[in-house]
C-alpha cells in the first residue's frame, strides 16, 4: 500500500493507524539492547578511532603547521560541520524510500574512509575544504540511517538506553583515537601523513564489519504487520516533510537548531585553552581524550536518566555544562584547573545531548519515516553549529578571543531560554506524539 496524501494529513495531525496503536511487545530481557545496536556500536567504535585520529591533529596541522588564521580555521570548521546538511537529508530519505538503511550507511562510511587518504594531498585551503566537506557528506549520509536502525531496535521506553549504549561504544573509539595519533606522531617524528593513512585502515575495517554483520530491516518488519508482507510501502518527499507537522517534533527541531547555533566547536575551545595555558602542541591531542573519557562514562547513565526523568530536561542540562565551559575560559583560573575543566564539561555536554536528542526525537516519527525524521533534526543541529563555528571564528579574528567568548556566553544563555520554552514542559513528548508505528529493526 502506497502512502497517500491522506497519510501526510494523518501525520500532521498526529494520528496513527488503529492497528499500530499498541506498542511492540517488550523483550523478556527488557534491559538488554538488541544485537543491531551492539553491532552498530562496534562499527562506530572502529570508525571513531579513525575519525578522532584526524580530529585530534587537525587543528594543530592546519593552524600551526599550514599557518591558517583563526578566521580561516573557523570557516573550515563551520564547513566541516555544515557540509552534512544536504547529505543527511538525502541519506535519511533514500534509506526510508528504498528500505536500504544499511546500504546507504555503508556508502557514507566508504566516502569518509576515502577522504582520509586525500587529506595529505590537499595543500591549499580550497582543497582541504573540499576534502573535509566530502568527509562530512559521508558522515551525513550514514548517520540518519544508522540512528534509524538503532531507534527501530528499541522499545519506546528504552530509546535513551539504546542510544546511550551505542554512543558509549562510539565514544570508546574516540577515547583511543587521540592516543593512537599521538603515538604515530611520536614514532614517525611528526609525520602527519602516517596518521591519515592509519586512520584510513581503521575506517575500512569498520566498513567491512558493517557489510558483513548488519542487514536492512525487512519491509514487513518496518510495517509492523499492518500491511501484507508482499506489499512495499513507498515514501515520498511530501510524506517525509509532513513529519515536521507532527505535534512536538517541530519543537525538537527548533530547539536543536537554536542550541546548535550557539555551540562553539570543540576545536575552537581547545585552541582557546591552548592559548590561555600555553599547553604544548604535542599534548594537544590529549584534550579530546579527556572529553571522550567523560562521555564514555556518562553516555549510558545520561540515556537512562532521559528515559526516567525526561529527555528534554537532560538535553538542556547538557547545554548548561557547555555554558560552564565557556565561562571557565573567561575566568582567571589556574592552568591545571582549566585543562581539567574544559574536557570534563565538554564530556558532560555530549553525554547529555548526543544520543539523548535522538532518543527524544525518534519515537515522535513513524518507523517508515524514521530515517528522514532524524535527518531533519540532525540537519538543523549541524546547520546551527556551522553558523556558530564560523561566527565565533570571525568574532575572534575581529574582536579578540575574550570578546568572542563573551558573545558566545550570551548567545548560549539566550538559546537555552528559548529551547526550554520550546521543549515539552515535562521533559518528554506527550503520549500522543511519541507513540511509534513500527517495530524494532533486526540485525543478522
Amino acid at each position: 500500500m502506497y502512502l497517500s496524501s491522506s497519510r501526510s494529513a494523518d501525520l500532521a495531525s498526529g494520528a496513527r493507524d488503529p492497528r499500530a496503536q499498541a506498542p511492540p511487545p517488550t523483550r523478556p530481557d527488557g534491559r538488554r539492547v538488541a544485537p543491531v545496536v551492539l553491532v552498530l556500536g562496534v562499527v562506530s567504535l572502529v570508525t571513531d578511532v579513525s575519525a578522532e585520529m584526524v580530529t585530534a591533529v587537525l587543528p594543530v596541522y592546519l593552524v600551526l603547521g599550514l599557518g591558517l588564521s583563526p578566521m580561516a580555521f573557523g570557516m573550515l570548521d563551520g564547513l566541516y560541520n555544515g557540509a552534512t546538511a544536504v547529505s543527511r537529508l538525502l541519506g535519511g530519505h533514500v534509506a526510508d524510500r528504498f528500505r536500504r538503511h544499511r546500504t546507504v550507511a555503508a556508502v557514507g562510511y566508504a566516502i569518509s574512509a576515502g577522504c582520509k587518504l586525500l587529506l595529505p594531498a590537499a595543500g591549499g585551503v580550497s582543497a582541504i575544504g573540499g576534502v573535509l566537506a566530502a568527509d562530512r557528506a559521508g558522515k551525513g549520509l550514514r548517520t540518519a540511517p544508522r540512528d534509524a536502525l538503532i531507534s527501530m531496535a528499541a522499545s519506546p521506553a528504552e530509546q535513551g538506553r539504546a542510544f546511550g549504549v551505542h554512543r558509549a561504544m562510539d565514544t570508546a573509539g574516540a577515547l583511543f583515537g587521540p592516543p593512537v595519533a599521538l603515538a604515530v606522531l611520536w614514532v614517525t617524528a611528526d609525520a602527519y601523513d602516517a596518521v591519515f593513512v592509519l586512520s584510513f585502515c581503521f575506517a575500512a575495517f569498520g566498513l567491512l564489519v558493517l557489510l558483513l554483520f548488519v542487514r536492512d530491516p525487512t519491509p514487513e518488519a518496518v510495517a509492523a504487520g499492518a500491511d501484507p508482507p508482499a506489499v512495499r510501502t513507498s515514501v515520498r518527499l511530501r510524506d517525509a516533510a509532513a513529519v515536521l507537522r507532527v505535534p512536538g517534533f517541530a519543537r525538537v527541531c527548533l530547539a536543536a537548531l537554536l542550541l546548535g547555533a550557539a555551540t562553539v566547536g570543540d576545536a575552537m575551545l581547545y585552541l582557546l585553552l591552548q592559548r590561555h595555558t600555553d599547553l604544548s602542541p604535542h599534548l594537544f591531542p590529549l584534550l579530546p581524550l579527556g572529553t571522550a573519557l567523560v562521555f564514555l562514562l556518562l553516555a549510558v547513565p545520561a540515556g537512562v536518566a532521559g528515559d526516567r526523568y525526561g529527555r528534554g530536561r537532560v538535553f538542556l542540562v547538557g547545554h548548561v555544562a557547555l555554558l560552564g565551559g565557556y565561562l571557565v575560559l573567561l575566568a582567571p583560573l589556574p592552568d591545571r584547573v582549566m585543562i581539567v575543566a574544559i574536557p570534563t564539561l565538554l564530556g558532560l555536554f555530549y553525554a547529555g545531548t548526543d544520543g539523548v536528542l535522538m532518543a527524544l526525537a525518534a519515537p515522535a516519527a513513524p518507523a517508515e519515516l524514521r530515517g528522514g525524521a532524524l535527518a531533519l533534526v540532525q540537519t538543523g543541529q549541524a546547520g546551527g553549529r556551522a553558523l556558530g563555528a564560523a561566527g565565533f571564528g570571525t568574532a575572534w579574528t575581529l574582536y579578540g578571543p575574550h570578546t568572542a567568548g563573551v558573545l558566545a556566553v550570551a548567545a548560549l544563555a539566550l538559546a537555552l531560554l528559548a529551547a526550554a520554552a520550546a521543549l515539552p514542559a515535562g521533559g518528554s513528548l506527550p503520549p500522543g506524539d511519541n507513540r511509534p508505528t513500527g517495530p524494532r529493526g533486526a540485525a543478522r
